[in-house]
């Protein structure tokens, strides 16, 4: 799978009044994804529940939580990648990872249309001491720009992969209960294929789709296998895919936490510690 840059920063950067903002900030992440899913949310766990309660159904109402939460706590592993951070996905993108595995950036920063990438020695000493560069994604012909590293965004989203799992034709199953550090999860799991996944995607671009179908099947991977495990407030809490084609192999892995957000902010770099590149083509599978 394509290269991953990744990601975090200093100096907060208040996220618009579209409610991204948030204080404090996340910490690094183990090379493999781990940690305790315990997140807290005001409200009631079984109110909130829809009366249909079979696979389908309880994926929905995970659906419907993961857009209400809009925020959460990432660790991931993207094939031999892996970083954590603070990812926003609704109402706007927002998102500081910083890598755990080597990478051309140790960091990465997007708020909304805009990216920061660097924060380590390399960049300052190509930068004249400035740690950060900032850039977005020319326009298209219509005028819209597109979120920079939307291909990582796109694998990390927990939305996007719920609306793969509620797709048409999809048959969801129920696997069983299981424990998870020190919660109760239940697992469920589909079977697809990495172009209905994209194309279960109906609020993304045509590009955005083509790359996200491209990234789930490295070498022609025909078939897809997702995991999920949701707590007790339909929460999804973590997300496994798994494919194989002829010369190649999905393997990710990403878990959420920390959904009420007290803690979750997006953080910029000052503007004394930045160089504008301007904009700079980064191709839908850029992670």
């Amino acid at each position: 799978m394509a290269g991953r840059r990744r990601l975090a920063a200093l100096a907060a950067v208040v996220l618009l009044a579209s409610g991204l903002a948030g204080c404090g900030g996340g910490g690094g992440a183990p090379s493999t994804p781990s940690g305790s899913p315990t997140p807290t949310s005001s409200s009631s766990t079984e109110a909130a529940k829809p009366s249909d309660r079979s696979p389908h159904g309880v994926l929905v109402s995970a659906q419907l939580a993961m857009q209400t939460a809009r925020r959460a706590k990432v660790s991931y592993r993207l094939g031999a990648d892996a970083g954590a951070g603070p990812l926003f996905w609704q109402p706007k993108t927002a998102l500081q990872i910083k890598r755990s595995t080597p990478a051309d950036a140790e960091q990465l920063i997007v708020v909304d249309t805009v990216a920061y990438q660097g924060g380590d020695a390399a960049t300052a000493a190509r930068q004249g001491g400035r740690h950060w560069e900032r850039f977005s994604v020319p326009p298209d012909p219509d005028g819209h720009r597109e979120v920079p590293y939307a291909g990582l965004i796109d694998l990390l989203n927990p939305v996007e992969a719920l609306a793969a799992a509620t797709a048409d034709g999809v048959d969801p199953r129920f696997i069983g209960e299981e424990r998870f550090d020190d919660s109760t999860v239940e697992h469920y799991r589909i079977t697809t294929t990495a172009e209905r996944y994209a194309a279960a995607q109906t609020q993304l671009t045509q590009a955005r789709r083509d790359g996200l179908r491209a990234a789930l099947a490295p070498g022609g991977s025909i078939s897809l296998t997702v995991d999920l495990w949701l707590n007790d407030k339909d929460q999804l809490v973590r997300l496994q895919r798994t494919g194989s084609g002829d010369s190649g192999r999905a393997d990710d892995s990403v878990l959420y936490s920390d959904f009420a957000g007290a803690l979750l902010s997006v953080q910029a770099p000052a503007e004394t510690d930045t160089v504008d590149t301007g904009p700079r083509t980064v191709s839908p599978l850029a992670r």
